[in-house]
């Protein structure tokens, strides 16, 4: 009896022999990111595991990951020197998933056996090869370190991206496939606890990756979201049509007379860029195909399109001010269409659920959109000062108008910025470290994220003010879609710190226009009048910063502010003051006056200062007041009011009996300014502080 049980599991396992060997091998090759570092259970959670499950029956995938293991066979724990790799290669798989490098960012190892990364990179796959000529291989781009490992910014932060570019060079030149797990994980900082090893959702991400690259399926056809129905192509420019099909997959792009056929990469993505497009009012289709499916947009436009984008100014709505009737009344008329990016949760004092914490996590914080037409109800709903914006445009020109919004009620302007600038911004880098305890950023900004994240148990929990969050989750989804330019309503919560904002506002349009691939116009609004101390040198900041930055200008709101509320009225005429400098810089209409007096220099004789202005034509006082809150400074540093004030042409001459040999001037210096200086438009001069010669 015993030996008829002993001949029938050898059967048994002859027979499980023979099945196995009908299997795909997959060999997961790699550190402890592919081990499973970290996770409870790493037989049931590590990606390697979990990509098994998703292939199914057909595929033996098995894990082989070593943690602490580095590509270089001269680093400190060689991946050719540990057993798994001779497992790996008894076991002669069919296909290899090669994740390494990482450890190699240690200073132990990077600086010292650089140049021999890319020979031991093409060893190891030639010896995978040597066993299974006809395995196929992919490498992968490393998985993110986060800014608080501990060595990031002593080495490990550039080095970590020199190794990323070799094993792309790699990738060339083996003829191997090229995963890219940063891309996966880098806006996922909440994943990774440790700075540097995915949880067992992380794993899942990186299986569903690995996946798609070893069947093809990256689920189909599918385009971003700001693609839709009554979308506007901006006019006069190459219009980008990009998206994702399987791998490989011959995609047809349709619109107009124009067809474009391309195809997918291995990693699904395809993209189509048609000649540009004139504004001559006629209605087109975007028709997108691949083999099985088809997605259809219908009723384009093509016009003018540009992104609105800031904090609660820019985000307050038509619907909050009294003359809203008036304005929705009439908006079916005017040639606009909004995409408008609301939140799913607004940061308000409330604590947030489980589930809207995750879906902030799971970069679901903006509620699913399409473009629109306006009507009287969706612009009551949009922001009042892109509104006025868009209908001065919209009138001016004669073509049609597209408004992007995704402002965010107190976001600090670091939340704007993508992960890369502010990691490599020697003095920004900081700004990421314990952010809700870091006074790089506002302490109001700070105890409101408190507020709304009292019921997060992940320690890492996302919030739209955390820096890179809004970019990652409104700005980057963007990218790519053509537009003509941004404008921007912001500063508030940046107020603190008038020297760090520099850095940060700088940044931020770098950000930006490295995205997009070319120095759009960025016009912004000068904080208002309110009784908050610091404001006077943050305005003065902002002017200076639109003097210094190319392609940029600057809206004066001083005169719409208000003592107490940080919300002021008079929005139509904020957005129509940033409409004339759109249009005098960007469409060149020469007989729109784009700004009130612009001080350029100051200059005394005796005791006298001569002020010489830009776009001055008729300066005056805004109330039939005599101009007032101009101030003098002497060497002592000391401000007195200026006593005698003379307007000619372009110039005002200002005097103080108290100051013989004047230094500085001052105008509008008071948090809460009732200064009064316009030019014949109406429009008022910045409050400024300027030297004299």
């Amino acid at each position: 009896m015993k030996r008829v049980l002993v001949i029938g599991l050898l059967s048994f396992l002859f027979i499980l022999s023979i099945v196995a060997q009908d299997k795909v091998k997959v060999a997961c090759i790699g550190n402890s990111v592919t081990y499973g570092f970290k996770h409870e259970n790493p037989s049931e959670t590590s990606y390697p595991v979990q990509l098994g499950r998703i292939l199914g029956g057909e595929y033996d995938v098995r894990n082989f990951g070593h943690s602490g293991a580095t590509l270089l066979n001269k680093g400190h724990r060689p991946y050719t020197q540990q057993a798994v790799y001779r497992k790996a290669l008894e076991f002669a798989p069919d296909i290899a998933i090669i994740h390494l490098g990482l450890n190699d960012t240690d200073p132990r190892n990077w600086p010292n056996h650089r140049d021999e990364f890319i020979p031991d990179y093409l060893s190891l796959i030639d010896t995978l090869r040597a066993v299974n000529p006809a395995v196929k291989v992919w490498i992968c781009r490393m998985s993110p370190i986060f800014h608080w490992h501990s060595r990031f910014k002593a080495g490990t932060r550039d080095w970590y991206w020199q190794i990323q570019l070799a094993i792309e060079k790699v990738a060339k030149v083996a003829n191997v496939g090229l995963i890219d797990l940063n891309e996966i994980l880098y806006s996922r900082p909440d994943l990774m606890p440790d700075a540097l090893h995915p949880d067992s959702y992380g794993a899942t991400l990186i299986a569903n990756k690995v996946f798609s690259a070893i069947t093809g399926n990256c689920g189909g056809l599918s385009l971003p979201a700001i693609y839709s129905d009554n979308m506007i192509v901006q006019r006069d420019a190459p219009f980008l049509v990009r998206g994702t099909a399987n791998s490989f997959a011959e995609v047809t792009v349709s619109l107009g007379r124009q067809k474009i056929r391309t195809i997918a990469a291995a990693d699904g993505k395809w993209q189509a860029e048609f000649k540009p497009l004139k504004a001559d009012g006629k209605e087109y289709t975007l028709v997108v195909k691949s083999e099985s499916q088809t997605i259809e947009y219908r009723n384009i436009a093509v016009g003018e399109v540009w992104l609105c984008s800031g904090q609660s100014n820019m985000e307050w709505m038509l619907n909050r001010f009294a003359d809203c009737d008036r304005y929705c009344a009439e908006a079916a008329t005017k040639n606009i269409r909004l995409y408008d990016m609301k939140p799913c949760v607004i940061t308000d004092k409330d604590a947030w659920s489980v589930e809207e914490l995750d879906n902030v996590n799971n970069h679901n914080y903006y509620i699913p959109t399409a473009w629109q037409q306006i009507n009287s109800s969706n612009a009551a709903n949009f922001s009042a000062v892109a509104y006025h914006f868009g209908v001065m445009l919209a009138d001016s020109l004669g073509v049609p108008v597209g408004l992007i919004c995704n402002a965010i009620g107190g976001a600090p302007a670091e939340a704007f910025i993508d992960r890369k600038s502010l990691e490599h911004n020697h003095q920004l880098v900081d700004i990421l470290y314990n952010w809700r305890n870091n006074n790089m950023i506002q302490d109001w900004c700070r105890g409101r994220a408190s507020e709304n994240l009292k019921n997060a148990t992940n320690s890492l929990q996302r919030h739209p003010y955390e820096p890179c969050f809004l970019y990652e989750t409104g700005v980057a989804p963007l990218v790519g879609y053509p537009i003509k330019g941004a404008i921007w309503y912001q500063g508030e919560s940046n107020a603190h710190n008038v020297e760090l904002h520099e850095a940060i506002f700088e940044q931020l349009l770098q950000s930006w226009r490295t995205a997009w691939g070319y120095e759009f116009p960025f016009y912004f609004v000068q904080l208002s009048s309110i009784n908050r101390p610091s404001w006077p040198h943050f305005r003065d900041s902002q002017r200076r910063l639109a003097a210094k930055l190319s392609n940029c200008a600057m809206a004066v709101s001083s005169d719409k502010g208000h003592p107490t509320n940080v919300h002021p009225d008079g929005k139509q005429f904020v957005g129509e003051r940033l409409a004339r400098q759109a249009l005098y810089r960007t469409y060149g209409n020469r007989n729109v006056v784009p700004s009130g007096p612009v001080v350029h220099s100051a200059e005394h004789k005796g005791a006298r200062v001569t002020l010489l202005f830009d776009w001055a034509d008729g300066m005056c006082s805004s109330d039939g007041e005599p101009i007032r809150t101009f101030e003098i400074a002497g060497e002592d540093g000391l401000f007195y009011p200026a006593d005698d004030i003379t307007v000619k042409d372009t110039t005002i001459t200002i005097s103080s009996k108290k100051v013989k040999t004047p230094c500085c001037v001052r105008y509008g210096w008071q948090p809460y300014t009732t200064a009064n200086l316009v030019n014949s438009e109406g429009l008022p001069s910045s409050t400024f502080e300027i030297n004299v010669k």
